[in-house]
């Protein structure tokens, strides 16, 4: 019994867990040609310009663009999908086993922020960026866990799965509120009426994906127009999609997670990772990690995120609202905590949204991700090493 209803994420974990090392691979090369002789040619495909349709009517991003729109978009679409499976019938349906990792992911936003806002709050631009050290990044997670295989109580695997996405419901309640600008009303009146159209397919119990996928195209371009980041249209998209709970052979959000799942594993996700870590060390001192941006973003990854999930789990199991997950003890749910601190791809993500007017903080923002996510890496996956000896 407990075999077959640990199968689907056993399954699910397998898929993140490679998906993390295609990510490595990706940084690391990414890292290697903005360092290299091919760094030019690197920088300028990525600002180069890629137009979609007709000079007068059609979409005209730079690759840098289309990978972190719309390709993004994808990726959002599909993290929603697996939040609402989830909440529907998965491991956040029921309140009591939720309750963990909710409360975790609830401290592992906050104590982060909080650090990163301690940091920079002499400036209010630097600021800006108070989220980018708020975010999980589960495949890379998982795929550390994944290399100490079954010594790791499955329990573990479950709760940094659930609190990772969390986060990422966390991520885009912040990227709607909190990193839209410029709103035009005009679209977002649209953007209601493809949500009334898609409302009306769900209700009807449409099973098929070209109607929806017909109106997200719209969607995702009147988001686009309205100055709500365009990712959201994909998140917009996922909540109409119906769910079979009584037959889910039969289940289009079933059948779409399988089958995007392995795409944005091992093309989407590396191709973002390539596209935005890639960064000049030529220079770099130890003092420059000291600068605001990527000190905040360092210390809040690595000290603000294991802090605040492990306190605030303690505090919810010691008062009684939830329990330590089994077969596993204090030293081993706090190396998962650590781990919660390899940000990379979602806080890459939140960082090019937090300084899209001010990109002199980027590289800023690429360091401090990428030494905080290695700090947690390292640290977790050896103190996780220790406790499950």
């Amino acid at each position: 019994m407990i075999n077959y209803i640990t199968k689907p994420f056993k399954e699910f974990f397998k898929l993140e867990a490679a998906s993390g090392i295609f990510l490595l691979i990706a940084a690391i090369l990414a890292l290697f040609i903005s360092n290299s002789s091919l760094s030019d040619n690197y920088f300028k495909t990525l600002e180069s310009y890629i137009t979609l349709g007709f000079k007068d009517f059609g979409l005209k991003l730079s690759v840098l663009h289309w990978i972190n729109d719309v390709l993004m978009a994808v990726f959002f679409f599909l993290v929603t999908l697996e939040i609402k499976r989830e909440f529907i019938k998965g491991e956040l349906s029921n309140p009591k086993q939720a309750l963990l990792p909710i409360i975790g992911a609830v401290g592992g936003m906050l104590i982060p922020a909080l650090v990163y806002i301690i940091i920079n709050i002499s400036n209010p631009i630097t600021l800006k960026g108070w989220a980018i050290p708020s975010a999980t990044d589960i495949a890379f997670s998982l795929g550390v866990l994944s290399l100490l295989g079954s010594r790791v109580p499955i329990s573990l695997k479950i709760f940094l799965t659930a609190l990772a996405i969390i986060d990422d419901l966390g991520a885009i309640i912040i990227i709607a509120f909190f990193y839209s600008n410029n709103i035009q009303i005009i679209y977002l009146g649209l953007i209601l009426l493809c949500m009334i159209v898609l409302f009306i397919l769900n209700k009807k119990n449409i099973n098929v994906f070209l109607p929806y996928l017909i109106v997200g195209i719209f969607l995702w371009d009147f988001t686009h127009q309205s100055g709500v980041h365009a990712t959201i249209a994909g998140v917009l998209l996922a909540l109409m999609i119906p769910h079979n709970t009584k037959n889910e052979k039969k289940s289009l959000l079933i059948k779409l997670e399988h089958n995007l799942i392995p795409y944005v594993g091992f093309g989407i996700m590396p191709i973002f990772a390539f596209a935005n870590a890639g960064v000049s060390l030529e220079g770099l001192t130890f003092s420059a990690l000291l600068n605001p941006v990527p000190l905040g973003i360092l210390a809040g990854l690595f000290f603000g995120k294991q802090i605040g999930v492990f306190l605030f789990s303690y505090a919810a199991i010691k008062l009684n609202y939830a329990t330590l997950p089994s077969k596993s003890n204090y030293l081993g749910f706090y190396a998962v905590s650590i781990l919660t601190g390899i940000g990379f791809t979602m806080s890459l993500f939140v960082g090019n949204l937090a300084f899209v007017n001010d990109i002199e903080y980027m590289d800023g923002v690429k360091i401090g991700v990428l030494a905080g996510s290695f700090l947690s890496t390292v640290f977790g996956y050896f103190l996780l090493l220790i406790s499950t000896k």
